[in-house]
């Protein structure tokens, strides 16, 4: 399809008003054509207006039918063709087999959720039959469900132009939970923006479902976004990105007449723990795969090492020699965007500048623009806790080694840090005593917990943990991977008393959906 630099309202396009952006090629520093001019007032409050009349109709619709939407969108999504991959390249620098693996997770997502809806589960039946004998009160029939929350502001993300943008995570996750979406593009990937959202359009349309189910907005600044965030008929908030960014929109949700919840990922050095008998047994084995972790992606990835904690002593030297080695190999890698390179280079210099912190190694220099050098570091657990510096996130291929004492100070470093989406351990079965009792730290800590693994890589199932205590999200209690994602985006509601034929089919009595109910304090077969 032809790229026209329009918003979707509905199922129109419609030509922006405001400050244009336009993609940059980081490969080559190129501006792409064509520019997307920026959603005006009027245009937000549009999209937010049809996702409301959109809403009550939506939340409603069958499970089938729900389900057969997200399929949907994945099979449009699929039918891009060669020409999303494309132009997904072109406006990230990323290879085509990242892209391609990317739009396969993306579809995988949309169909994974749809088995979800199908299902029911996530409804969360309860019944409490009457009980109008009970003495010295009767009970009433009481009956709960979770019901959608209502139209959901969701805001692409820079690194993940597919799987967490226009028809990714926070989209899929919403849109099962009943929730029509407005999706503000990332402004580092528009054309890709557009043509998955001219695909997720299409599945609106040929499902016959409401035109105000899906919008897609464009804007430079902050002032579409602050603009949904506001507008009384949002009523939650999916974001992926940069801390300011979160807690600008976190503040707005909260100063509304009606506070709304904001779903952000934020921040994360991701800790790995190398324990001593681990260390010294897989010292080169564990160099190798944590350079790799590091590396992946020029380390734009937010559940990227960015720290490495072990006990001071000869394994661990080794351990800083043999990553040194590797990356110094590393070959640089072209970064996302001009912004995202420059924000990396203020990290990088700012360790290299803090006296506290050493460089053990750089990679491969740059041979072209807004290419990624990679980057380790080392400093003393005693500086570390001393200086909250060294604790900020450098979104790249950029780690710091944290060398500690003993079983005590590792410990005392994992209480020092902030909130995180992974934490890592690696160790042997000598090393289980030590790693059993850091391991309540790090569940106060983190989201995840991985054992002999890297953190980089999040599977899209039912029990993963995408989310961690604040700053890695804004709020502690979800994911917004997984398919418990969905229940960001729901909140229960009890029926009293009603007669069956008044109550929604998912909680009359004949069960016409098949689900398992909690029925009278029992899990239903």
């Amino acid at each position: 399809m032809t790229l026209t630099g329009n918003l979707l309202i509905g199922q129109r396009a419609v030509p922006g008003t405001e400050a244009p952006i336009r993609a940059i090629d980081p490969a080559t520093h190129q501006p792409l054509e064509p520019a997307y001019p920026g959603a005006s007032a009027e245009h937000v409050a549009q999209a937010c207006a049809l996702a409301w009349a959109a809403f009550d109709a939506y939340r409603e619709t069958s499970l089938e039918q729900r389900a057969h939407f997200l399929d949907s969108i994945a099979g449009q999504i699929e039918a891009l063709g060669d020409e999303l991959i494309h132009r997904a390249v072109a406006e990230t620098g990323l290879p085509p087999a990242r892209i391609q693996g990317e739009r396969g997770r993306t579809c995988m997502q949309l169909r994974t959720f749809a088995r979800v809806v199908r299902a029911g589960e996530w409804l969360d039946v309860r019944v409490d039959p009457a009980l109008p004998e009970r003495q010295p009160l009767a009970r009433p029939d009481l009956r709960q469900r979770q019901v959608a929350l209502g139209p959901v502001a969701v805001f692409g993300a820079s690194n993940f132009p597919l799987a967490f943008s226009v028809a990714g995570g926070d989209t899929v996750s919403a849109l099962a939970a009943g929730c029509p979406v407005v999706v503000k593009a990332h402004g580092a990937h528009p054309g890709t923006s557009e043509l998955v959202g001219h695909a997720v359009a299409l599945a609106v349309k040929q499902c016959g479902l409401p035109e105000g189910v899906f919008s897609l907005l464009h804007g430079s600044g902050r002032e579409v976004g602050l603009g949904l965030v506001n507008d009384p008929r949002i009523k939650a908030v999916g974001f992926t990105g940069s801390r300011s960014g979160g807690l600008a929109l976190l503040h707005a949700a909260q100063a509304r007449p009606e506070p709304i919840p904001v779903y952000a990922e934020m921040a994360s050095i991701n800790p790995v723990f190398l324990f001593e008998h681990a260390l010294q047994a897989n010292t080169d084995a564990l160099a190798q795969g944590f350079v790799a972790s590091l590396t992946q992606g020029a380390g734009q990835f937010c559940t990227n090492p960015g720290l490495v904690i072990a006990r001071q002593g000869p394994a661990l030297q080794r351990f800083v020699e043999q990553a040194g080695e590797h990356v110094r190999q590393a070959v640089a890698q072209t970064m996302l965007t001009p912004g995202i390179f420059s924000a990396y280079e203020a990290g990088v210099a700012a360790l290299a500048e803090n006296r506290n912190a050493q460089t053990a190694a750089s990679g491969q220099p740059a041979q072209g623009p807004n290419q990624c050098q990679a980057q380790l570091f080392v400093t003393e657990a005693r500086a570390f806790l001393a200086d909250e510096a060294l604790q900020a996130e450098v979104f790249g291929a950029a780690s710091l080694v944290v060398t500690c004492d003993s079983d005590e100070q590792i410990r005392e470093v994992a209480e020092h840090l902030e909130g995180q989406l992974t934490a890592t351990l690696h160790l042997v079965d000598a090393d289980l005593a030590s790693a059993r009792a850091l391991l309540p730290t790090l569940e106060r800590k983190a989201g995840r917990i991985l054992v002999n693994g890297w953190p980089t890589g999040v599977e899209v199932c039912d029990t993963m943990v995408h989310g961690g205590p604040f700053p890695a999200t804004s709020d502690a209690r979800s994911t917004s991977v997984g398919t418990a994602a969905i229940l960001r985006f729901l909140r229960p509601v009890c029926y009293q008393g009603f007669p069956d034929a008044l109550l929604p089919q998912a909680l009359q009595q004949g069960n016409p959906l098949h689900l398992r109910r909690l029925l009278d304090g029992q899990r239903e077969a």
